[in-house]
């Protein structure tokens, strides 16, 4: 029987397994395969902010209890249900779902499954669907950016801000950085970004809007923002006429009120983007985005870094990880014992 990491019931996603909140069951029952869908063995699976917000009960999509977290793993396919027609056993694929990928065996519709390049690590490939796959959207699909263009990252050292600087950087555009701390700021350097800015160098007379405004006298033209708050508003001070604004997530713990004034004067165009919705509502647009994605990553034009990987015993650890921003990049999760990065 595979096993899985169970959440029993909502609450802190830090505390150990077996503690009541969460717990490995070494005998779960994996879903029952359903046409259309395939049986994949998980090589690794990749965690999410919105993964301990599952557990805590305090994410907008709920599930019913028990559930297993997780929304993207990569893995080796083996069983395809009636009506498959895309993949065969033994492909190597990554995958997206609402839930159920921290376990050794998962099932999910094969419209949420894409190869993986030969040559590609699989394991480093599950930190890729969510995270480049909302970059990407973000920057080409609703923010329409341009080569040359300057697009502002917020939140830079995390899975989607190092995304969304390695794919500015495949487009053609200038980047800035914002993350805190002098060893994430060397390392987005090192992911292409032209400039990094430190935000434990902000300060009354030195506030966000201004260190920004110093790489870019006229404004930025794109902003990616998973974090919200305060970052929200100083961001909004630096962007050019006619900018767009994607709103990815709110992992500063604050929902910003827009003052909508500022977006007539500037005419600034604000997007919220949930990725994983384009499942539903534009899957074209989704697909088509994967396969550019991955069509990259066989290129190696992005590369996908993980700075943490843990088995399902030491989940609590990877979300505290997830919670405290101690990643770089991305963390992973796999079905057995290993050790961390």
């Amino acid at each position: 029987m595979p096993r899985a990491l169970v959440c029993d019931k909502t609450g802190d996603p830090t505390l150990p397994v077996g503690s009541g909140v969460l717990r490995v069951a070494n005998d779960y029952q994996c879903p029952t395969l359903k046409p259309g869908h395939v049986r994949v063995a998980v090589t690794a699976a990749s965690v999410n902010y919105a993964d301990p917000l599952r557990v805590k009960g305090e994410y907008q999509v709920k599930m019913p209890l028990p559930f297993v977290p997780g929304s993207e793993a990569s893995g080796t396919v083996v069983e395809c249900g009636k009506g498959v027609t895309r993949l065969s056993p033994g492909d190597k694929v990554v995958l997206f779902q609402q839930g159920g990928a921290f376990a050794e065996e998962t099932v999910v519709h094969e419209a949420a499954v894409w190869k993986v390049p030969d040559g590609v690590d699989l394991a480093v490939a599950a930190a890729v669907p969510v995270t480049y796959g909302t970059a990407d959207l973000a920057l080409r699909h609703r923010a329409n950016t341009q080569p040359g263009q300057t697009v502002l990252v917020l939140g830079a050292g995390g899975g989607v801000g190092v995304a969304a600087v390695q794919i500015a950087k495949v487009i053609g555009a200038k980047v800035i950085a914002v993350t805190q701390g002098a060893q994430k700021c060397d390392f987005l350097r090192q992911q292409g970004a032209d400039a990094v800015i430190d935000t434990s160098t902000m300060s009354k007379e030195q506030p966000l809007h201004k260190l920004i405004k110093a790489h870019a006298p006229k404004g930025v033209h794109v902003v990616i923002d998973p974090v919200g708050g305060v970052f929200f508003s100083e961001a909004l001070k630096s962007v050019a006429w006619g900018a767009h604004i994607a709103v990815i997530g709110f992992a500063a713990g604050g929902i910003p009120k827009i003052p909508a004034n500022i977006l007539l004067v500037k005419n600034t165009t604000v997007h919220g983007l949930f990725w994983g919705s384009y499942m539903q509502h534009d899957p074209k647009i989704l697909r088509s985005s994967m396969d550019d994605i991955m069509a990259w990553f066989a290129k190696g034009q992005l590369q996908p870094h993980v700075s943490h990987s843990f088995s399902l015993e030491e989940a609590p650890q990877a979300f505290k990880t997830m919670l405290e921003r101690k990643m770089m990049g991305k963390i992973l999760i796999t079905p057995g014992p290993r050790s961390k990065m």
